[in-house]
C-alpha cells in the first residue's frame, strides 16, 4: 500500500518538482505569457575596447513606424567624431574585430551619410565625443528593424578610430575598430 501511495504522488507532481525541469525558471508572473513575443520590440549592445584603448558605453535600440531609433551613449572616447557603424557579423572572437565583417548593408549600396542616398543601412554616421571623454547619438534610421532581413539582432555596432569622412569607399575611412559590441535581443 505504501508503494502505491508514494508512486501516486511522484505521478502528480509536476516535472520542476521532481528536478525534471531543465534549466530554466518555468514560473509565470501574473498575467504574463509563458512564451517569448514573435517579435522583439527592443535590442541593447553594451559596447567595450579592444585592447590598448578606453571606453564603454551602451547603444538601444527601438522600433518606430519611421524606422529604427538608435540610441548611444558612451564614455571613457578621446575626443572628437567618431565613425559608428552596424557590421553584418555578431563575432567577436578577433582582437582586431575583422571577425565583425563589413558595415551591414543588405540593399547593396555604397557608403554614406545617414539620410543621404545611397548608403549602407548600417552607416550610422559620426559619435561626436566632448573634451569629457562623452559621446550621444540619438538617430532615427529607415531600413533597419529588429525583425525579418533588415533586423540588427546578432549584427554589431562598431565605434572606430577616425571619424567617418562620409563619402570614401567602401567604408568611410574611418580607421581602426576600437570598441565594438553584439546587438542582443533587451528586456522591453
Amino acid at each position: 500500500m505504501r508503494l502505491i501511495t508514494l508512486l501516486g504522488i511522484v505521478m502528480v507532481l509536476p516535472p520542476v518538482m521532481l528536478g525534471l525541469g531543465g534549466c530554466g525558471d518555468h514560473r509565470q508572473s501574473e498575467g504574463t505569457a509563458s512564451a517569448p513575443a514573435d517579435e522583439p520590440s527592443a535590442a541593447i549592445a553594451v559596447i567595450a575596447p579592444i585592447a590598448g584603448f578606453t571606453g564603454a558605453g551602451t547603444v538601444k535600440f527601438n522600433e518606430e513606424a519611421q524606422g529604427l531609433h538608435v540610441v548611444a551613449d558612451v564614455t571613457g572616447f578621446h575626443p572628437g567624431k567618431h565613425g559608428i557603424h552596424i557590421h553584418e557579423y555578431g563575432d567577436l572572437s578577433a582582437v582586431d574585430l575583422s571577425g565583425l565583417g563589413s558595415h551591414f548593408n543588405p540593399t547593396g549600396q555604397e557608403h554614406g551619410a545617414p539620410g543621404d542616398h545611397p548608403h549602407h543601412a548600417g552607416d550610422l554616421g559620426n559619435l561626436i565625443i566632448g573634451d569629457d571623454g562623452q559621446g550621444h547619438l540619438d538617430e532615427v534610421v529607415p531600413g533597419l528593424s529588429l525583425s525579418g532581413p533588415t533586423s540588427v539582432i546578432g549584427r554589431s555596432v562598431v565605434i572606430h578610430e577616425n571619424e567617418d569622412d562620409l563619402t570614401s569607399q567602401p567604408a568611410g575611412n574611418s580607421g581602426k575598430r576600437i570598441a565594438a559590441a553584439v546587438i542582443g535581443i533587451a528586456k522591453p
